[in-house]
């Protein structure tokens, strides 16, 4: 579909059957998200809250809640875009299905933004104060915009064609942030708002910065693609949105004309204050650090004004199907991105960038006995390309040795990887990196390490399908516990430093060292509690990649230094326990539970949905 409006999709939703409204007052302190979360995990419809406590505003979620939802949002645009990838990708196709490829040329013609003098959103104005103030989990720091586009320009190049669109988090409430007069901006060292406020800094000035809110759902979607950085992430938003990305120039700020809102502002010169915490994707909080502020100018929106948010936490999360969607439309283009690249899947499950899977070609010595060489040179490619380089963990392994293996079934992949990897030869380590700013396995912020994971060639171990009968472990390790073929979990003592635990994993490698069966082991996780993390493939793959820092947590049976590469002769040992600087997991308000279960029982608004 191609919505002009938010209230448009909400009421096409309405229509189909796929809407939910919560008619009595909803508190945004906690009880709407936990209202959201129960939906979401119900496979529930979208919902509207009609009547929001301290706002005039209704707000809608769970929007992009399901795929089929997400897909039956978008429409045509979603398959325009898919037919311009593949186009981009394969030139040939256009030959092979010219009628295919003449339905998405038009789609071309939505890329160029429309200036315009005015619009919807320039209709009415408020104070940040009168926006809806959601806080999803109990140590959020305040009130956060859950779904911004946040846009800037080039300051030494202003207008759309050199913006920036994308989906930064943004605090209205709490902490020493000015009430209605200063809101917190945190964007990642990576991001393109970044670069335009480093520029900013060197020409001396401030950098405007536009927020929107709501519009038409595909520009939502649009602020978080990972797009080049020459493809004005506007353009994108038109191709999917299957209409011009409206918009004006108004004091030097960019103004989407559809959002339901738009906040503008400055970021103040070189001054920042403390954000956070907030609840995030990795399924943790993200502690409080300084980050800029913006010094507000103005809130703008339209008399119909909806107010759209999410909530975000451990996978799966409705950005899960943000996740989905961008695979499905950018999963052509990375053969032609990274050449020799075959395929590439971040895992949901593990919170995204900690654990990062790819098959590549290895076609390096070809006579040879088989072990990855090419693949060490794809490696590198993918850690310097776009939000790929987030990665912590990337497994990697030759195309030609399984070229039906489905990338996205995470367990088969890790098998295959474990079965054939050399751990003296195929660990790379990448220590003392600049890594993900929500990554806390580390000691310190924006810091940590990476392993890349390569195998190739013929099975090296056959792994075990149950935990071998005598494994041999010291007193104070227990309760190991099968997670996948190969991958045996134990519960460990708790952590409380490094040297204590260095002794500690060394006795663990010799008692393993011992055992007859430790030959058809691949991986040991240590982990606080062996039964919660074999409890399923998922919360493995979570407990294991976000709680480990490479440099620090990876040992192994019979390890060895020579020449400054690390190896290990017998199975991986990944120390995966709670650490002390680690921030804390995010765990729901009992009270908020218990007031939303009232919700679903007969005579409540969400009886029969949750």
């Amino acid at each position: 579909m191609s919505f002009s409006s938010l209230a448009a999709c909400v009421d096409f939703l309405s229509n189909q059957k796929d809407l939910v409204i919560i008619r009595q007052e909803v508190d945004p302190d906690l009880e709407m998200a936990e209202i959201h979360r129960r939906v979401f995990e119900a496979g529930g419809p979208a919902i509207l809250f009609e009547r929001v406590k301290g706002t005039r505003f209704p707000a809608v979620s769970n929007l992009f809640g399901t795929h089929d939802r997400a897909v039956k949002i978008l429409g045509a645009g979603l398959e325009t875009i898919k037919h311009l990838v593949r186009l981009q990708s394969d030139p040939g196709e256009a030959l092979r299905s010219p009628l295919k490829a003449l339905k998405a040329l038009p789609g071309l013609v939505h890329a160029l933004p429309a200036k315009k003098r005015t619009g919807p959103v320039l209709d009415a104005r408020a104070g940040i104060n009168d926006l809806p103030m959601i806080r999803c989990w109990p140590m959020d720091g305040g009130g956060f915009i859950l779904l911004p586009q946040v846009c800037s320009q080039d300051p030494l190049r202003p207008g759309v064609f050199r913006s920036n669109l994308g989906m930064y988090r943004v605090q209205l409430s709490g902490n020493d942030y000015l009430p209605g007069k200063q809101i917190g901006l945190h964007y990642q060292i990576h991001r393109g708002i970044g670069n335009h406020h480093a520029r900013a800094l060197e020409q001396n000035q401030r950098l405007k910065v536009s927020i929107f809110v709501g519009g038409p759902p595909a520009h939502t979607l649009s602020a978080v693609m990972p797009l080049p950085e020459h493809l004005p992430e506007v353009s994108f938003a038109g191709v999917l949105a299957g209409r011009r990305f409206a918009y004006t120039i108004q004091n030097g700020y960019l103004i989407s004309l559809d959002a339901d809102f738009c906040i503008t502002g400055t970021i103040a010169m070189g001054r920042t204050k403390p954000e956070g915490p907030f609840g995030d994707h990795l399924g943790y909080y993200s502690l409080v650090h300084d980050f800029p502020y913006l010094e507000v100018e103005s809130v703008f929106h339209r008399r119909d004004a909806i107010w759209p948010f999410t909530v975000v936490g451990r996978p799966p999360q409705e950005d899960s199907i943000f996740g989905e969607l961008i695979h499905e439309m950018t999963g052509p283009a990375i053969p032609v991105a990274i050449p020799g690249v075959t395929a590439v899947h971040a895992v949901d499950a593990a919170g995204v960038h900690p654990l990062l899977l790819a098959k590549a070609l290895e076609r390096y010595v070809p006579y040879e006995p088989r072990q990855p060489r090419e693949l060490l040179t794809h490696a590198n490619a993918i850690l310097g390309a776009n939000q790929l380089s987030l990665a912590k963990y990337l497994f990697i392994l030759a195309h030609e040795d399984a070229p039906d293996l489905d990338i996205s079934d995470e367990k088969a992949f890790l098998v295959h990887c474990l079965a054939r990897v050399d751990f003296s030869r195929d660990l790379h380590f990448y220590t003392s990196f600049t890594m993900d700013t929500l990554d806390y396995s580390a000691d310190g912020l924006n810091t940590g390490s990476k392993l890349v994971v390569a195998a190739a060639g013929e099975e090296k171990r056959t792994l075990v399908t149950h935990v071998p009968v005598g494994l041999n472990l010291p007193p104070s390790f227990s309760m190991p516990r099968l997670a996948g073929p190969g991958m045996v979990v134990v519960k460990g003592p708790v952590f409380t430093d490094y040297p204590r635990a260095d002794k500690e994993v060394a006795q663990l490698a010799e008692h393993l060292a011992t055992s007859d069966a430790v030959g058809g082991l691949a991986l040991v996780v240590i982990a606080d509690d062996s039964d919660l993390a074999a409890r399923n493939f998922d919360t493995f793959v979570w407990i294991t990649f976000s709680r480990s820092n490479p440099s620090h947590d990876i040992h192994g049976v019979e390890s060895f230094v020579r020449h400054k590469h690390w190896g290990c002769r017998g199975p991986l040992i990944v120390d995966a326990r709670i650490k002390p600087f680690h921030a804390p997991p995010l765990v729901p308000d009992p009270d908020v539970e218990r007031r939303v279960d009232r919700l679903g029982q007969k005579g409540g608004d969400l009886h029969g949905i949750i």
